[in-house]
């Protein structure tokens, strides 16, 4: 409250206010707005002169191209023009050669005819008469009046031709360069389109080129991962190889040892068959109790079972001796 009071008392105490004068600051700012549209206006007057210095550029371009066009026409006409003068050029020496050889050949001629007078001058001598008969003399300033006046019409006509075919062919460049001016707008217009075209095919083609590499590289990383997992199951499969190989050497060895074990089994069953065969015709030929006898004591003698048996089974030349239980099967014997 009290520094309210202070500021009022101190608001109350200061002199009344008085407006700024800002003349001279309107009177800047005027020029200042005159400056802006004089350089308005040199702008808008610059433009115009771009313009039409862009319009004259454009029509100096045309004038050169139409230019250039004639000139490359003009220096075709000129090629064209020296193959022609070196053809000529050739034909004139060949012909030169020709006359040269003509000319020698005349005077070879007039070499020999000349002998040929002298010899039929010896011969005849003096008595050669030569009558020659002249004709009737010409007017040869007439004649060549009349070929001169013959010459000045031909050339007065050939003017004329002239003069025509040459208006003709100016009014028909003048139309072809009308014609051309259009159609040089037009032909600028499709090239401003296509380069358009071109610009956005080639930004197309960038980012064909960048899918691309980027496929590409998905292909080797993809390629290199299979060909890891290839070699991978390359190795497995040629250790499953290996074991079954191992195994199928395996199957053979035992299927070699159990031929021979069913050899020896068949061999081992005939020899048994041979054996009961014997020992039950030997037992047919034996009494029932050969060796159970009693002394004069009354005292039993014990048994001779082995003593009865071998004289049996030695009886067989060439047999060993086995004992008589029962035998069993082959595949007991195997086991």
């Amino acid at each position: 409250m009290e520094l309210e009071r202070n500021i009022q008392e101190r608001s109350q105490q200061q002199e009344p206010y008085v407006c700024p004068n800002y003349q001279s600051y309107f009177r800047t700012i005027e020029e200042l707005q005159q400056k802006m549209l004089c350089t308005k206006s040199e702008n808008s007057r610059l433009v115009v002169q771009i313009d039409n210095a862009k319009l004259a550029a454009d029509d100096f371009r045309t004038k050169y191209e139409t230019e250039l066009g004639l000139r490359q026409l003009v220096e075709s006409d000129i090629n064209s023009l020296h193959r022609i003068l070196d053809e000529l050029t050739l034909c004139k020496s060949d012909l030169e050669a020709q006359v040269e050889s003509l000319k020698e050949e005349l005077l070879y001629l007039k070499s020999n005819h000349k002998q040929e007078v002298n010899t039929l001058r010896n011969q005849i001598g003096d008595r050669l008469n030569v009558e020659v008969d002249a004709a009737p003399t010409v007017d040869l300033n007439r004649m060549l009046n009349d070929t001169r006046s013959q010459y000045e019409a031909l050339v007065e006509t050939n003017h004329r031709d002239v003069e025509e075919w040459f208006t003709t062919q100016i009014e028909e460049l003048n139309k072809q360069v009308v014609s051309s001016s259009e159609q040089l707008q037009s032909n600028q217009a499709e090239i401003i389109e296509l380069r358009r075209t071109v610009n956005a095919l080639e930004i197309e083609l960038q980012a064909q080129h960048n899918l691309r590499d980027s496929l590409e590289n998905t292909l080797t990383e993809t390629e290199a991962r299979y060909s890891s997992q290839l070699s991978q199951v390359q190795g497995m499969i040629t250790n499953m190889e290996s074991q079954l190989a191992e195994i199928r050497s395996d199957l053979e060895r035992q299927n070699q040892e159990y031929q021979v074990l069913l050899d020896v089994c068949a061999r081992l069953e005939c020899e048994i068959n041979t054996y009961q065969g014997l020992l039950e015709s030997e037992d047919c030929k034996l009494p029932c109790n050969p060796c159970t006898t009693t002394n004069a004591s009354g005292k039993s003698m014990g048994s001779c079972i082995s003593s009865a048996c071998t004289p049996c089974a030695a009886s067989v030349p060439g047999t060993p001796s086995f004992p008589r239980p029962h035998y069993g099967s082959c595949n007991s014997f195997v086991r």
